[in-house]
């Protein structure tokens, strides 16, 4: 066993770098800067009293994600968030993925508070899961480790979640655009 300092050096050079990305997850889950400090800060705490049962040459990235995800589930809006998530619906055909998708396309177009205001009005399940591969640019293996979900599951969910984040994204602008027509 490696001694305590060793092994708190080691999780700092580990852990420190994750912290803005950490944080910035956090923030999108719990809508709210400071309760995303306070799991930014237990996930580091607890990261920290679990560190020896991290396996080197796993994942570290994935692992801090995973905890704080954990974390986040956990706290009372986490709870409340996980219980408003719909059911995914298997029916629906997959994705086609083009170089041009219309998310890239809506994405390009779409004002950043646009694009705030749509990734807020997703359900946990779907933002989560657009965060960490298009903001982390996290691996789908990656993100399945993270979420304890299938691979499966998270290009289902990513597929779903950038169809409604299309839409919502086109139904502002439409309504933006009858907005402006009707003033004139």
């Amino acid at each position: 066993m490696k001694p305590a300092s060793a092994s708190h050096e080691q999780f700092e050079r580990l852990a420190l770098p994750l912290l803005d990305a950490l944080f910035n997850f956090a923030r999108w889950l719990a809508h709210d800067q400071t309760e995303a400090e306070d799991l930014v800060q237990e996930t580091f705490a607890k990261a920290l009293r679990g560190f020896d049962s991290f396996t080197p040459g796993t994942d570290f990235r994935a692992w801090m994600f995973r905890i704080l995800r954990n974390t986040f589930l956990t706290s009372r809006n986490g709870l409340q968030a996980r219980l408003t998530v719909p059911l995914e619906a298997d029916d629906e055909p997959p994705a086609t993925i083009t170089w041009e998708t219309p998310e890239s396309l809506a994405l390009a177009s779409a004002s950043a508070h646009e694009l705030q205001v749509a990734m807020e009005a997703l359900p946990v399940a779907y933002r989560e899961v657009i965060l960490l591969c298009d903001v982390e640019e996290m691996k789908y293996q990656e993100i399945a480790d993270v979420l304890s979900i299938p691979i499966g599951t998270v290009m289902s969910r990513l597929a779903r979640g950038r169809k409604l984040l299309r839409k919502t994204l086109a139904g502002e602008r439409s309504f933006a655009a009858r907005g402006e027509s009707d003033q004139r």
